[in-house]
Order: C-alpha cells, then structure tokens, then sequence
C-alpha cells in the first residue's frame, strides 16, 4: 500500500527551528515534485513549498520565503522542510504531497500530516 509519512513536528518557541521530513512506502519519492501545504484551524490550506522531481528548483509562499528550505535526499528518498524562525502563525498540519508540476498547487497523494505549534 502506498503511503507518504511526515514527521518532525512539534511544539517550539518563536524564532526556534525545526525540520520535518517526509518518506514514503511503497513508491518512491523521488520520481515526482514534491511539496508541502499546511493547515490551521478556520483558515484556507495554504501551499508553503516545493521542488522538482531533479531538485533543481525550489518554490515559496511568500509568507516564507527567507525562512524555511526545502531540499531533498535521494539517496534516504526523503524531502525535507527545515523551518527557521517560526512564527505564532506558521502553527498549522503540515501536509507533504506529490505534485503533478512545481511552482504549482495541484497535487495528488499526501500523509496524514504532521502538527507544528509555534507558541511561548
């Protein structure tokens, strides 16, 4: 059965750091642009990265760019999104999801998502 796995959330401080990787059984990810949308309570999901199947072009929300990079390790098969300087408003799930282009907003599978939680 095919599933994508997220993990490294949690709680953090503002202006702390932390980085969420995301795997995947039974497929790999490293075929396809892969990218991470978040979501917080009575707000609209929110598309935050992502980057190509090569690696070679990364994407942001403006919301943060400067702050947070994408990369990805082929030789693990795993895309990560390490997160500086969080924000009380960067507290969503944060979903990762294999998107048919990147920049892009459309996407097809993703994990059952991981909870970020910037507060003092």
């Amino acid at each position: 059965q095919s599933q994508i796995v997220e993990s490294g959330g949690g709680l953090v401080q503002p202006g702390g750091s932390l980085r969420l990787s995301c795997t995947a059984s039974g497929f790999t990810l490293d075929l396809y642009p892969i990218g991470w949308f978040r979501q917080a309570p009575g707000k609209e999901r929110e598309g935050v990265s992502c980057i190509t199947s090569s690696g070679s072009r990364t994407d942001y929300a403006d919301s943060v760019k400067g702050r947070f990079t994408i990369s990805r390790d082929y030789a693990k098969h795993t895309v990560y999104l390490q997160m500086n300087s969080l924000r009380p408003e960067d507290t969503a799930v944060y979903y990762c999801a294999t998107y048919y282009n990147c920049p892009g907003s459309d996407f097809g599978s993703w994990g059952q998502g991981t909870q970020v939680t910037v507060s003092s």
